[in-house]
């Protein structure tokens, strides 16, 4: 009579035990198929919102049911990817911005405690079946020499992206309006997680970026033209059919033009709603994607423009509310 081996079973329960979780994160890949991009394996309506300071937010961190709370209220206006920023240590005075408010140690080594509420907030995401387009670097801090060195950035790309392996509800953004050794952080990122979608904010709006970045990135993340063109829901589609012809891979208007202050690339006069409802319809007709950029982060607590939870609360005002309860019926008026 054959004894049972207790060793192996043991074995077997904890390789199991690990694997699973692991399985289970890697849900929701995300892939490109021409200029379009997929999640498990089918056609992904990529519809994001500017929420550059997630980690760092205490009212969205308080616990796992106000995070949820958010979550639900960000998919019902048809938003499935949030923008956050692993540096929110600028000085300019935004909602939420600190010395600490970064993923990164001088040395470039992560925080783990910031590092901690990202991977819940990817985690999460990921049970509403969202995306996170996390911006490693940001130009505004680097504008005030709040940078890492060389092999200081080197080391926390790698570590990062070592950290992030198991979470494929995640495309990195090298920078926010940046373009300071974007394909040296490629190379580190893909080779560590070759699948890795990898993609880059380039400059300020209307900079669409050189072509060796463009060509060398998984998909396009320009901040296209603003008010400053004149009428930016003409001009807008054709950069984006523009982007998507000459490179061949998926684009979206990452950043465009918005309401709020004339301050931070603002609109030097008071916008309409309909402004952006008009470029978002365009951009969707061309087959290009979307993030919603707003004013409402860039003041600290208690100005007008910023709700009091700190958080793009899509009911915040009537500007805000048009534009996305038309974007929340993106399905009626898309093809």
């Amino acid at each position: 009579m054959k004894t049972f081996n207790y060793a192996v079973a043991y074995t077997f329960l904890v390789v199991f035990l690990f694997i699973l979780p692991v399985q289970a994160q890697s849900v929701g890949e995300l892939t490109v198929q021409g200029t379009e991009i997929w999640k498990d394996g089918k056609p992904f309506p990529f519809t994001g919102i500017s929420f550059f300071n997630a980690i760092y937010n205490p009212t969205f961190n308080k616990d796992r049911v106000e995070r949820k709370k958010w979550l639900e209220k960000f998919d019902r206006y048809g938003l499935n990817v949030l923008r956050i920023w692993g540096q929110w240590d600028n000085k300019l005075g935004f909602v939420d911005t600190c010395p600490g408010c970064t993923l990164y140690n001088p040395d470039g080594s992560l925080r783990p405690e910031h590092l901690t509420t990202l991977k819940t907030i990817i985690r999460e995401a990921a049970e509403q079946n969202m995306v996170i387009e996390l911006a490693l670097f940001a130009r505004e801090s680097y504008n005030e020499n709040i940078r890492l060195g060389q092999p200081e950035a080197d080391r926390a790309v790698k570590t990062l992206t070592q950290e992030l392996l198991p979470y494929r509800n995640v495309v990195f953004q090298v920078w926010n309006e940046n373009s300071v050794r974007v394909i040296d952080h490629l190379k580190i990122i893909k080779s560590v997680d070759p699948k890795r979608l990898v993609t880059n904010s380039p400059g300020y709006g209307g900079d669409l970026g050189d072509d060796k970045q463009n060509q060398a990135l998984d998909f396009l993340t320009p901040h296209s033209s603003r008010q400053n063109v004149g009428r930016h829901w003409e001009i807008v589609p054709l950069e984006i059919k523009y982007l998507q012809q000459r490179f061949k891979k998926p684009v979206v208007d990452d950043e465009p033009a918005r309401n709020g202050t004339a301050e931070f690339g603002g609109p030097k006069e008071t916008p309409s709603p309909f402004d952006q409802i008009l470029q978002i319809f365009q951009v969707w007709q061309a087959g290009g994607y979307i993030v919603y950029h707003h004013d409402m982060f860039q003041k600290g607590y208690g100005h007008p423009s910023v709700p009091p939870s700190g958080i793009p609360d899509p009911e915040h005002n009537p500007y805000h509310r048009t534009v996305l309860e038309f974007i929340s019926k993106r399905p009626r008026y898309q093809h």
